[in-house]
């Protein structure tokens, strides 16, 4: 009996609790949760975005790819981007980088003849992104297929590769990036502080830590109409158009218990980070944290 008890107290000891949404689970069910939350919303993800946000989503992200502002030649981690949102989104940005560089060394170049304008647009258009890399990496297979899928549709490929890999415990050697990103996926890891550390271990020095999050409403009436949206209609939107009541309710669950933005701040400045601070966007329904590696 005594050795079923010491049994049974290591069992506890390496099985430490924390939490999926409202339910107290130990680490490893919560991965596993959360890996199937993701596996059974791959399919419809975007179009939940969509819905549950009224499309903002959509401006909240292009606001982080300009507070980003890459120049040709940035080498971005999108950890967390399975469907390639902000990896198209920062494609896009420094395409148009290049091209307004393009465009401004024509127009000293005054003296060229056609031929030579014409040869030089051309071998500058066939290096469109500059040398520039994004690197998409998420845990879900399932994720990562449906970016895949999407990149093939909309005519992404060149700069842009996809790895299967986890926040935690990125695949990556040291001091590799020049940005590390993490759009609305930071709350589904299992341990925070890991994310941040293997954030900071990736990136160059010089280099820039962004997450965009869901974060905590300071606005009292605003809270309250906030929180009657999430727990009444969010749930509701996820049954009807993903047939999957279950996993927007985690969702929804799992902002509610996420770090506010002075406690997050705290967090990546014990990563290592300096430098750190956020901006709220639409009255801290999200904020977009920032932290460089000196």
């Amino acid at each position: 009996a005594l050795r079923a008890l010491c049994g049974s107290v290591r069992g506890l000891a390496a099985a430490p609790e924390t939490h999926f949404g409202f339910q107290t689970v130990t680490e490893a069910e919560r991965r596993e949760k959360i890996y199937k939350v993701f596996e059974s919303v791959a399919e419809k993800y975007d179009v939940m975005n969509d819905s549950m946000t009224l499309g903002i989503h959509r401006v909240w992200k292009d606001i982080l790819v300009h507070k980003m502002n890459p120049s040709p030649g940035t080498l971005l981690l999108d950890v967390a981007g399975g469907t390639g949102d902000i990896a198209f989104r920062f494609i896009n940005y420094v395409r148009s980088v290049r091209e307004r560089q393009l465009q401004q060394k024509l127009k000293h170049h005054q003296n060229l003849s056609w031929q030579e304008i014409s040869e030089s647009y051309q071998e500058d258009k066939s290096k469109s992104l500059g040398d520039s890399q994004v690197v998409v990496c998420d845990i879900n297979k399932e994720m990562l297929k449906v970016g895949k899928q999407k990149a093939q549709h909309l005519g992404y490929s060149e700069g842009l590769s996809w790895v299967l890999g986890n926040a935690e415990e990125l695949p990556f050697d040291d001091d590799m990036f020049d940005v590390y990103t993490i759009a609305f996926g930071i709350r589904n890891v299992t341990r925070i502080d890991l994310a941040l550390q293997e954030a900071y271990r990736v990136l160059k020095p010089g280099g820039r830590f962004l997450c965009l999050e869901f974060s905590h409403v300071s606005n009292p009436l605003l809270s309250r109409l906030y929180d009657l949206y999430s727990f009444q209609v969010i749930p509701v939107l996820g049954e009807v158009i993903a047939g999957d009541w279950k996993s927007y309710q985690y969702l929804v669950e799992s902002i509610r218990r996420f770090p506010p933005q002075e406690e997050l701040k705290a967090m990546i400045e014990d990563a290592g980070f300096f430098k750190v601070d956020y901006q709220n966007l639409n009255w801290g329904i999200v904020a977009i944290h920032s932290g460089f590696k000196l």
